[in-house]
């Protein structure tokens, strides 16, 4: 058996190779992050003996890896990824030098790769990994699009401080239309009937006349100053805000049919839908490579920390490691679940009742959910509420 340690980087990786036995095939190769250097790697690779297993192993280390395992599945060889984190404490363990090159790092993962459960990646990882790519980015669209609305309320706070108490501290698709078209306060103030007819358009008659009214009499007594540089830079924020909108739903539309080409069990849950279900598919991949769903709920940093020493023990916070996403988004299809489905809301209630707060109850909602999720995707069988203990 082969064990083939690769340290990757941006621009160019290093190889090593051992049997084994222990024995070193090849001891430092360095090659270009391009097709010549793949080249290399695959002649290196075709020269070993195909009767025996070749298991190759590099760490995580985002996207730089992305089209070494896209030539490694096309040419067949199945390989490995792994934590940077059990690497480096692997080494530590080996020697108390400190010592770190690009050589050391590829031989460690060799000889690594002898000592662990060899779990290669599934064959067509791509489309995961594409949906993976497209939701992480939506959700930085997001955090963007949420730091311009603050920014939008605090020149707001400065021109018309009325305006967002007005719309119940909300933006909505009128209030958006009133700051886009009109800006400024005394604009708003100088409002006609025409104007007035545009508005209860928009708002599909949702807008009254006595709203009308009122808001025109909020914005001719603001206390909010009239300025031009404000309105500038409320105009400026404004179309970045539109910008990021049209940008995210035009991600959401791709993630929605990504994920339904899946056909995935868990997208049969209620209250998970497609783009929550793209998050928890894609942030985990192959659910099959997870022994237990302990090693999911571990992956998603949802596990309690556990310290114990002689005879004192005792568990700890959250530990919050992994996907941020992930977590996120397991947390948030809780809420959904406690309050349509009766066997998880039976769960809520009762973590309540041994006096768990909201968030640590909704916690043990979470692992349970995760609990659901392993079974309906290790056995590929559909949600069924009726089977839910």
């Amino acid at each position: 058996m082969y064990f083939v340690g690769i340290d990757i980087s941006k621009y160019k990786h290093d190889c090593f190779i051992t049997t084994q036995a222990g024995d070193v095939i090849l001891n430092d190769l360095t090659f270009s992050n391009n097709r010549d250097g793949f080249n290399e790697l695959l002649s290196v690779l075709t020269s070993l003996d195909h009767n025996q297993e070749i298991r190759i192993g590099f760490e995580a280390t985002g996207h730089y890896a992305l089209n070494l395992k896209l030539f490694l599945e096309e040419t067949h060889y199945s390989f490995m990824e792994f934590n940077a984190v059990l690497l480096s404490k692997f080494n530590h363990s080996q020697t108390l030098r400190k010592t770190k090159t690009d050589a050391i790092d590829c031989s460690s993962i060799a000889r690594w790769l002898m000592t662990v459960e060899y779990k290669p990646y599934p064959i067509g990882f791509y489309h995961m990994y594409s949906l993976k790519s497209l939701t992480r980015l939506r959700d930085s669209l997001v955090r963007q699009r949420s730091f311009y609305l603050v920014k939008i309320t605090n020149v707001l706070d400065h021109t018309f401080p009325e305006f967002k108490p007005f719309f119940n501290n909300k933006f909505s698709k009128t209030a958006f239309f009133i700051l886009k078209k009109y800006v400024s306060a005394d604009r708003i103030a100088s409002l006609t009937s025409r104007s007035y007819n545009d508005l209860h358009n928009i708002s599909r008659g949702k807008f009254s006349l006595q709203k009308f009214i009122k808001l025109k009499e909020l914005a001719k007594n603001t206390v909010g100053v009239s300025n031009s540089i404000f309105e500038s830079e409320l105009t400026t924020l404004l179309s970045l805000h539109q910008n990021l909108d049209s940008e995210i739903s035009k991600l959401e539309s791709q993630i929605t049919t990504l994920v339904t080409v899946l056909e995935r069990p868990t997208m049969t849950i209620p209250g998970i839908g497609p783009l929550s279900a793209a998050v928890i598919l894609s942030e985990y991949g192959d659910v099959c490579r997870f022994s237990s769903p302990a090693s999911m709920l571990s992956f998603a940093g949802l596990e309690p920390g556990y310290y114990q020493s002689g005879i004192s023990s005792h568990s700890g916070h959250m530990v919050k490691r992994g996907s941020s996403l992930l977590r996120y988004t397991l947390m948030n299809c809780c809420m959904p679940l406690i309050q349509y489905n009766l066997t998880f809301a039976e769960y809520y209630h009762k973590k309540r009742l041994e006096g768990k707060p909201h968030r640590v109850a909704l916690s043990h909602v979470a692992k349970k959910l995760i609990r659901v999720i392993y079974t309906l995707e290790t056995n590929n069988i559909a949600f069924d509420s009726a089977k839910l203990i």
